[in-house]
């Protein structure tokens, strides 16, 4: 499975702030705001990851993250000259997917909580499998009008209606989504919105219409943010912040990920500890410390 970040969009809902610098690259607390959604898929276990934003912010994400291999994945970019939709995605890394299956995240949302990882791999096994062509996530919301939302119908999905004038249901979708390779054929066939976007939204109701769709409902377990506005970017930070402080772990450490994964070996995070004269750099140091205390016993 191949993983894709959206990181595009012109941040309009938290100028000034992005005048200068994609939100993206905000902090969120202690890291870029874009670490969030890269570790959604590295906890995925996905190692081959197209990054897509504008022309300039490219050269500023790739500075921050590079080719990936420090990781052991690998990345790539591609430019997305104007903000044209969610679905536009798939287009612009059609050549990237090629025939495999693919995760996008948007790259403003982060998610965290107890299970998350095992839920990932449920969810990327059901693709890889073919026992779904696509699956999406329901989260639960006090305004689901202000979101894409999923209408049931017998305990299935009927469609997704973005921004409802009424509650058809309290879960709103998230911007996480995992397709089979035929997203690419689909995205090609849907036509523009009144906004001129080529929506995910219709993505996603061409798969109901053929039966294949899964929606994932999150339950309390597990917290999503979409920091795309001050107040939400600020609620993020306070609550990474305090569960931080509370845990003593840090949340969606990128290096953290990879070691676990296997990805890196010890000595490599002894080697980005020393990058970081921050507490972020103490963490990682004291991963490679207590890790060489497992390999002891």
């Amino acid at each position: 499975m191949k993983g894709i970040i959206l990181a595009g969009g012109e941040g309009q809902r938290l100028k000034p702030l992005t005048t200068s610098v994609i939100k993206q690259l905000l902090p969120v607390y202690d890291k870029p705001m874009i670490y969030y959604s890269l570790s959604v898929l590295l906890l995925a276990g996905i190692k081959d990851i197209q990054i897509i934003s504008t022309k300039d912010a490219v050269v500023q994400i790739k500075k921050l993250l590079g080719d990936g291999k420090r990781l052991g994945v690998n990345f790539s970019y591609a430019v997305q000259e104007k903000p044209s939709g969610i679905a536009e995605a798939f287009l612009i890394s059609s050549e990237f997917i090629g025939n495999d299956s693919v995760a996008l995240v948007l790259g403003d949302n982060l998610f965290y909580g107890q299970g998350f990882t095992s839920v990932l791999h449920k969810v990327k096994a059901l693709i890889e499998n073919n026992q779904n062509e696509a699956v999406i996530f329901g989260y639960p919301v006090q305004d689901p009008v202000s979101y894409g939302v999923i209408e049931f119908s017998n305990g299935k999905v009927k469609k997704i209606v973005e921004k409802p004038r009424k509650i058809l249901s309290k879960y709103a979708v998230p911007g996480l989504y995992f397709y089979n390779s035929r997203v690419v054929q689909i995205a090609r066939k849907i036509k523009p919105s009144r906004r001129g976007e080529l929506e995910i939204t219709d993505v996603n109701n061409e798969y109901i219409k053929r039966g294949t769709l899964h929606a994932e409902l999150l339950g309390r377990g597990l917290t999503w943010f979409d920091t795309g506005t001050c107040d939400k970017l600020l609620e993020a930070s306070n609550y990474i912040c305090a569960i931080q402080k509370r845990q003593g772990m840090l949340v969606s450490c990128i290096e953290e990920i990879a070691f676990n994964n296997g990805w890196i070996d010890r000595k490599s995070l002894l080697d980005f500890s020393k990058e970081y004269k921050t507490d972020y750099g103490k963490y990682l140091l004291q991963l490679y410390e207590n890790s060489g205390k497992v390999e002891k016993r």
